[in-house]
């Protein structure tokens, strides 16, 4: 049987078999090629649920599917879902992310948020993941994004900074990180949500009283976490969740997004980590002839990593071009926009709205949110300007901006464009100055 041909205008690298193949087969092997057995119809523009290509050989984005699939995601669930109740706050944040990268307007949703946010916050600082739950630094970190994109007086009060501050105080460890609950593990994921939290809310940087990080002599939040944050680096140049793990692309954004809120990336990626090396470790991260990422060394191609490691690229793109003016992308990126393209919208949509890892996997919100994260990465350029900002603390944080990515490899068409997302806070710009600007106006007292 004659295999089919791709459809025109899609290149030879994006629709069959890489030339050199590991001779070595393992369990490992096996997977990978049956993945891209699952793959290679979707790229070639041939299966049979794909429809509305462009001159590109490219699926169109079935916006309205999705905005019907997101909307959906904020109502109600079926039983099953119980063993989600310690991800409301996520549920929240991956819907409103996903709406309001297609355009949707957010704030509609301002007191259904606040009502839902609101028993989660615990009286000794933070959010649970749902009622009556401990309170954990990433659904905080949930809940106060998911309060910056419905924004509003009601929304940025909610938050008892005051208790927040004293709560992410005791999270600080003497090595220089943050535990992600108190008693619970320390690790990358608890420093980024950390900083995000403190940058937009505007909290002291110095330790209350009480604080174990305190006592063993450091003197603010900040204190000894590029440090941490350099020793999460392994041999193999990614960054793992703590030091001595392994590497992984989530914590890779995480590490690298914590940084570039401390300090830019020009000057503080230097001083704390080897980028030859972690380019390289990158690079890898993107298969072919998929064109999407993996997560490890060894791992198969899944969407979230869409935005795990493709959100790494506009940060360490700055870290070398040192602070940029320009609104037009770099000449030569570090990663194939137009191979990330291809795998979001050929591999990763579902049939009837939603976003996935990859064919023969179901949607859901987490997948649909980052997936659009990685795809909006890709169609928008990132960079900071010499523009001053008013925060005292992290000013080079809030001097992000974007424009439309209108380089050559741009192969989606013209109305599947997204809206940018800040690229640490991963809310839209305005939603994350308005909490900062709110939170100024508001110092606390301590």
């Amino acid at each position: 049987m004659t295999e089919q041909a791709a459809r025109p205008g899609i290149p030879a690298m994006f629709t069959q078999p890489p030339p050199i193949r590991d001779p070595l087969v393992t369990e490992t092997l096996d997977l990978q090629n049956a993945t891209l057995a699952k793959c290679l119809p979707f790229l070639k523009g041939i299966h049979s649920s794909q429809k509305d290509f462009n001159e590109h050989g490219v699926p169109a984005l079935q916006r309205d599917e999705h905005v019907s699939y997101l909307y959906d995601s904020l109502e109600d669930y079926p039983e099953g879902f119980v063993a989600m109740d310690a991800s409301r706050p996520w549920i929240l944040y991956w819907g409103l992310a996903g709406l309001a990268m297609l355009g949707e307007d957010t704030t509609r949703f301002r007191e259904r948020v606040v009502a839902t946010l609101r028993p989660m916050q615990n009286p000794t600082g933070g959010f649970g993941g749902g009622h009556g739950q401990t309170s954990h630094v990433a659904g905080s970190y949930a809940a106060v994004l998911a309060l910056a994109m419905v924004g509003g007086e009601e929304a940025f009060g909610l938050v008892d900074r005051h208790a927040m501050w004293q709560w992410l105080g005791r999270l600080k460890q003497p090595d220089g990180g943050f535990r992600v609950c108190e008693g619970g593990e320390e690790d990358v994921r608890g420093a980024y949500c950390a900083m995000t939290i403190i940058s937009l809310l505007d909290l002291p940087l110095a330790l209350a009283p009480g604080s174990q990080a305190r006592d063993a002599g450091l003197e603010t939040l900040t204190s000894g976490l590029p440090e941490y944050l350099s020793r999460c680096q392994t041999y193999e140049g990614g960054i793992s969740g703590s030091p001595g793990s392994e590497a992984h692309g989530a914590y890779a954004f995480c590490a690298l997004a914590c940084l570039s809120i401390l300090a830019p990336p020009e000057e503080i990626f230097h001083r704390h980590m080897d980028m030859p090396l972690l380019v390289s470790w990158l690079s890898a991260r993107q298969s072919a002839p998929e064109g999407g990422y993996s997560g490890r060394t060894n791992k198969l191609v899944d969407g979230c990593y869409s935005h795990w490691v493709g959100g790494c690229w506009p940060l360490i793109e700055s870290s070398l071009a040192g602070k940029p003016t320009s609104t037009e992308p770099p000449a030569n990126s570090l990663s194939s926009r137009e191979g990330l393209t291809r795998y979001i919208l050929a591999c990763c949509q579902g049939n009837n709205g939603g976003l996935r890892d990859k064919p023969g996997k179901h949607v859901d919100s987490y997948h649909t949110c980052y997936v659009l994260a990685g795809l909006s990465a890709t169609q928008n350029h990132h960079y900071r300007t010499d523009t001053s900002v008013s925060s005292k603390n992290f000013s080079s944080s809030f001097s992000w901006k974007s424009s439309p990515n209108r380089s050559a490899d741009n192969v989606f068409s013209r109305g599947d464009r997204l809206a940018p997302f800040h690229p640490l806070y991963m809310v839209p710009h305005k939603a994350a100055e308005e909490m900062r600007l709110w939170s100024e106006a508001h110092p606390l007292t301590v």
